[in-house]
């Protein structure tokens, strides 16, 4: 077994402004894991929210896990006992993805078939951070023309309050019209109870699909006051990190956002579906700053989840990777053995 880190900066084609700060260019630690004569790829997209804040901080605790084995267990167990080392998810999710591949290419089939799932046949909402009416302007062509892209999400929870939110929302409704495409809505936590209320109802009036995380992580208390009479589905995504996390919230919210970043990779991702689906809830699948290798990888679970926001490395100049163009609105993991995707040669040799 030989494990090999590659440190790559990701460069943003746009800058990604939420309720709570705006995201640049970033730094990803990429593992190349094979044994056997078979490569497996994985990534790891670090943030401070996630417990490593940067590559060497996701170097150093792969290597501190690594050093307890990872032949002979399942990926279950691996996974287990990385929680009991309490190993950042962000870094986990880089050995847990590479693991996976390398899993399925030993067998020669392709990641997706391994899990049980179809193949992936739900279009990818493309989100739009957020912006002033001018900058949307010229965004919305930039994102959607010669694309097949068929949603957008929508960033608000602006720090300039729900004024701002709504001359924002009204220009992107303003600037689709001539396009054929469903509109999300995600908050970022950037509302309290009375705005979500209100945003909610103004937001369903004009054909929002959904909202996501509404209020802030730590507030799941107060989702029974918007959840009552609700005029759109609630989703959560920063309050929902682990599978024991959904049975507290379950019975105000109508779905759940799963990232691998989040969660600590496919493993744990398998049972936030599982838990989900246990308690009538939908499932979404989102990213954070990642390329096209994490993407492939998350994509492979698709075919078992209602919503998709599998958009990240198309924002990226360049992609570092390669392995999950957009076909048809969906991104779409290659259909070779494994999740299909790999950090190109140049970033690397």
């Amino acid at each position: 077994m030989k494990i090999n880190y590659y440190k790559v900066k990701l460069k943003k084609r746009f800058p990604l402004a939420i309720s709570r700060g705006v995201r640049y260019d970033s730094e990803n630690l990429f593992i190349r894991y094979e044994k056997d004569g078979i490569i497996g790829w994985g990534e790891s997209a670090p943030g401070d929210t996630e417990g490593a804040s940067t590559p060497e901080e996701v170097q150093k605790e792969l290597e501190r896990f690594v050093a307890t084995g990872v032949e002979g267990e399942s990926l279950q167990d691996l996974y287990d006992r990385s929680k009991e080392l309490k190993i950042p998810p962000c870094a986990y999710a880089a050995i847990d993805i590479a693991l996976w591949d390398w899993t399925a290419k030993k067998a020669g089939l392709p990641l997706y078939q391994i899990l049980g799932f179809q193949r992936p046949n739900i279009p990818t909402s493309v989100t739009i951070g957020i912006n002033t009416p001018d900058v949307i302007k010229k965004r919305i062509p930039l994102l959607l023309d010669g694309t097949s892209v068929k949603s957008l999400k929508i960033k608000l929870g602006s720090p300039e309050g729900l004024s701002a939110d709504k001359i924002m929302y009204e220009q992107v409704v303003e600037s689709t019209k001539d396009y054929n495409v469903k509109i999300r809505v995600d908050a970022n936590g950037g509302w309290n109870v009375k705005d979500a209320k209100h945003m909610m109802q103004w937001l369903a009036e004009r054909g929002v699909d959904y909202i996501e995380q509404p209020l802030k992580e730590g507030e799941e208390n107060e989702l029974e006051k918007i959840y009552k009479d609700r005029p759109l589905p609630i989703y959560l995504d920063e309050s929902c990190r682990f599978s024991e996390n959904i049975p507290k919230f379950a019975s105000h919210v109508d779905g759940v956002n799963m990232k691998l970043m989040k969660c600590g990779g496919i493993t744990e991702a398998l049972r936030i579906i599982s838990t989900a689906k246990a308690h009538g809830l939908k499932t979404m699948i989102g990213c954070m700053s990642e390329s096209s290798v994490s993407i492939a990888a998350a994509a492979s679970l698709t075919g078992e989840i209602d919503h998709i926001d599998l958009d990240s490395h198309y924002n990226l100049e360049p992609d570092p990777s390669s392995g999950a163009p957009m076909v048809d609105g969906i991104t779409l993991p290659a259909d070779i053995p494994g999740h299909g995707a790999e950090l190109k040669k140049e970033f690397y040799a």
